[in-house]
C-alpha cells in the first residue's frame, strides 16, 4: 500500500502490528509508545520529513485513550498531576513544532542532542535499577505494598474495584500531596511543570508526547511510584498531541515545499495497533513488578538514544 503524504510503500497490517507490540509494553511505564514508533517510521519505513512528527502525534491520539481509560477505571489517576504536566507541556509543544519545521527539518544535529540527554536519562534509571537497597530499613514501599495487595487480591478472586485508590491529600500552586497504599508523596508544582514544559519542546519536535521523558523522570528524580505516574504522562501526552497535529495542520499550507501535516491514513494504522497494545498494557500494568516496567523504560530510552547517538556519526 502506497503512503503519498509519507512518500513510502508498506503492508497495511505492519504498522498496526508493530504499534501494538511496542504500545503493550511501554503503556505499561507511562510511555504511549511514540518514542520508538518514530524511528521505526525514519529508520525502517523511510519517513523522514517534518510530516512525520504530526504523524506520530496522531498515533497518540488513537492509541491513548484506551490506556487512560484502565488507569481511570481502576483509580490510578492523579487528576492534579495531570493538569500540572499538560499546562506545562502544552506550550512547550506549539514552541516544538515551529522549532522542527524552520530549524530543524533535518534533525541530524538534534537527534544528537537528544540522544544525550535520554542517555543521561536513562543511565541514571539504570543505576537506580542495579544499585542495592541502602538504608532503606525494613519498611516496605508503597510499590511492594501494592504487589502484597495484588497478590492476596489474585488470590482471592476478588473485583477490580475493592482495590483502594490514590488520594490527593494537597493540591496548591506550589505543592502536591497524594497517598498511596499508605505511602505519602510531596512533589512541587514548579519543578513538574518546568520539566513537562521542557519535555514538551522536545516532544513538539519529534512528535513522541513526551511520556517516554517525563515518566523516568518522575520514577527516578521525584521518587514516585510508576503505578501513579503512568496514567498521567499518557494523559499529558494525548492532550499535547491533539494540540501538536491542529497546529502542523493549521500551518501546513505556509511551507508548500514540505510535508508538514501529518499523513492521516498511516497514523490511524498506527494507531488502531496501539490503542488495542495500550488497553491490553494498561489492563495488566498491576500485574507486572514495577521493577520489570522499570526495566522496560530504560530499555525504551537507552534503545532509541543509542540509535540517535549512533545515527549522527
Amino acid at each position: 500500500m502506497y503512503f503519498p503524504v509519507a512518500g513510502i510503500e508498506v503492508h497495511p497490517l505492519i504498522p498496526p502490528a508493530v504499534a501494538f507490540i511496542i504500545s503493550f509494553f511501554t503503556s505499561m511505564g507511562g510511555v504511549s509508545g511514540a518514542f520508538l514508533i518514530l524511528p521505526f517510521q525514519v529508520s525502517i519505513l523511510g519517513f523522514n520529513t517534518p510530516s512525520v512528527s504530526a504523524t506520530n502525534q496522531l498515533f497518540n491520539i488513537i492509541a491513548i485513550p484506551s490506556g487512560v481509560y484502565r488507569y481511570i477505571k481502576e483509580g490510578r489517576m492523579v487528576w492534579p498531576l495531570t493538569w500540572v504536566v499538560i499546562a506545562g507541556t502544552l506550550p512547550g509543544v506549539l514552541i516544538g513544532a515551529v522549532l522542527r519545521i524552520q530549524y530543524l527539518p533535518d534533525p541530524r544535529n538534534f537527534k544528537m542532542f537528544a540522544g544525550l540527554v535520554l542517555l543521561y536519562i536513562g543511565g541514571r534509571l539504570l543505576k537506580d535499577l542495579l544499585r542495592r537497597k541502602n538504608g532503606a530499613g525494613n519498611k516496605p514501599s508503597a510499590e511492594e505494598e501494592f504487589q502484597k495487595l495484588i497478590k492476596q487480591y489474585k488470590s482471592k478472586q476478588g473485583h477490580e474495584k475493592q482495590l483502594p485508590k490514590t488520594v490527593v491529600k494537597k493540591f496548591t500552586l506550589s505543592r502536591i500531596v497524594y497517598e498511596f497504599y499508605g505511602e505519602e508523596f510531596d512533589i512541587s508544582v514548579f519543578g513538574i511543570m518546568s520539566l513537562s514544559f521542557i519535555v514538551g519542546i522536545i516532544g513538539g519536535i519529534y512528535g513522541i508526547g513526551g511520556g517516554a521523558i517525563i515518566a523516568p523522570f518522575f520514577v527516578s528524580f521525584f521518587r514516585l511510584p510508576v503505578y501513579t505516574v503512568a496514567g498521567a504522562a499518557l494523559m499529558g501526552t494525548f492532550v499535547t498531541s491533539v494540540a501538536g497535529v491542529l497546529f502542523y495542520q493549521l500551518i501546513a499550507p505556509f511551507y508548500p515545499d514540505m510535508a508538514v501535516a501529518p499523513d492521516w491514513t498511516l497514523g490511524f494504522l498506527f494507531g488502531t495497533g496501539g490503542f488495542a497494545g495500550m488497553y491490553c498494557g494498561a489492563r495488566l500494568q498491576k500485574f507486572v513488578p514495577a521493577r520489570t516496567i522499570k526495566w522496560i523504560l530504560a530499555g525504551c530510552i537507552l534503545f532509541t538514544a543509542g540509535k540517535y547517538v549512533i545515527g549522527f556519526f
